[in-house]
């Protein structure tokens, strides 16, 4: 696991730094919250980790959006 400290405004490029996959910035933080920024293609599916495990175990989509 890479882990990297970001400062809000500041960015991680994903994939490539002349053609990246996607960009993920830290857009506030508040206290003990964290805003981050995702932009990637929309077709690149980017979900919280209790959405995934979810997804992972079959719950019906309704289950899901309720979240």
């Amino acid at each position: 696991m890479l882990v990297i400290t970001r400062r809000e405004g500041e960015e991680i490029v994903i994939g490539d730094p002349k053609n990246p996959i996607g960009v993920v910035r830290i857009a506030a933080i508040k206290g003990e919250r964290v805003r981050v920024a995702f932009d990637f293609p929309r077709e690149v599916e980017i979900n919280r980790r209790e959405i995934a495990n979810q997804i992972i175990a079959g719950e019906p989509a309704a289950a899901v959006a309720a979240e």
